[in-house]
């Protein structure tokens, strides 16, 4: 049964209530609430997705189950508390830690035992020649959601819309593209090349086009400038079979932005791995979109809305 929908107005509960909902680790079900979640405590906000899903990318398993989770519009992680990370998560509230709003808000609180078990759960053992590592809930969501969850599973599609996540149309598109990718994946296994529809390739039909080092250019983009995402095939003429630029990819969610334009919202320069926890120091800044979002058509609707690093190279100045 649901407990929200999109769109449903909740307040976030004290530190005191979120506190007895968590573990010695300051978590519920594996789910860590983090420092940054703190200053959420008391505010009233929107369910912007119901978070019953989620794809793995870790160990690319698929999408996974998650249980009575939300995502809550505005709310995303600033990584202050985890060495400035810039990926700007989405954040997972867990029903137990929201509350629907009733009468006036309650007054603000100041109580300060919840933020040294959360600062302390923030890393992990380091790392090689002591590389400091985090925990965050990006590091630990195969944790949280250790269910996988499968294409047949017709329940999802039915919570997808009775949620208000997305309406019956889009849940026949990213359907209708799952099974697509399914079959061509079936037919890379069982049948010759020559038989392989449009090579093989999942919806989207990225191909790169580059053998050797791909290229680079330096825009020095800045926030707040407009910038059109270039078209699909100048962006994969800059990318090797893997689909990746200098290490950074480029998926079928990206090309879905080309020929759009948008404002450069940050350049991001850290991130953290998901799989390790280490701290990833890019050696040329990307650039993040204002209102960029994966929107998860071709990840069976996955509510989680990454929000995509883009080279340079991808974009160009609107005029």
């Amino acid at each position: 049964m649901l407990n929200f929908r999109v769109g449903d107005l909740v307040e976030v509960r004290s530190e005191a209530e979120i506190l007895a909902t968590l573990d010695e680790r300051g978590e519920l079900d594996g789910l860590p609430f983090m420092p940054e979640m703190l200053a959420y405590c008391g505010r009233r906000l929107t369910v912007h997705k119901v978070a019953h899903k989620l794809c793995d990318t870790q160990a690319r398993t698929g999408l996974r189950k998650m249980e009575r989770a939300v995502h809550l519009t505005g709310a995303r992680c600033d990584g202050s508390a985890h060495g400035g990370c810039q990926t700007a998560c989405s954040l997972y509230w867990k029903e137990a830690w929201i509350r629907r709003v009733a009468g006036e808000p309650a007054p603000p609180v100041q109580e300060p035992r919840l933020l040294p078990l959360l600062e302390v759960n923030t890393r992990k053992p380091t790392g090689d020649g002591g590389a400091e590592r985090f925990a965050c809930q990006a590091t630990e969501l195969l944790r949280a959601a250790p269910t996988c969850l499968p294409l047949k599973n017709v329940t999802q599609y039915v919570t997808d819309v009775r949620s208000g996540n997305v309406g019956p149309l889009r849940t026949l598109q990213s359907l209708a593209i799952g099974l697509f990718n399914r079959l061509q994946h079936l037919a890379r296994r069982v049948l010759p090349r020559r038989l392989w529809l449009r090579g093989g390739l999942p919806w989207g039909f990225l191909k790169g086009r580059v053998t050797g080092p791909t290229p680079a250019q330096t825009l020095d983009l800045r926030p707040g400038e407009l910038v059109r995402v270039k078209p699909k095939e100048e962006i994969l003429k800059t990318l090797n079979a893997d689909l990746l630029n200098r290490g950074m990819g480029f998926e079928q969610e990206m090309a879905r932005y080309c020929g759009r334009t948008a404002r450069v919202q940050a350049r991001v320069e850290r991130c953290i791995d998901e799989k390790t926890g280490a701290m990833l120091h890019m050696k040329n800044p990307c650039i993040v979109l204002e209102e960029v979002v994966c929107e998860g058509v071709h990840s069976l609707n996955c509510p989680r809305e990454f929000v995509p690093f883009w080279r340079e190279i991808w974009l160009e100045r609107a005029v």
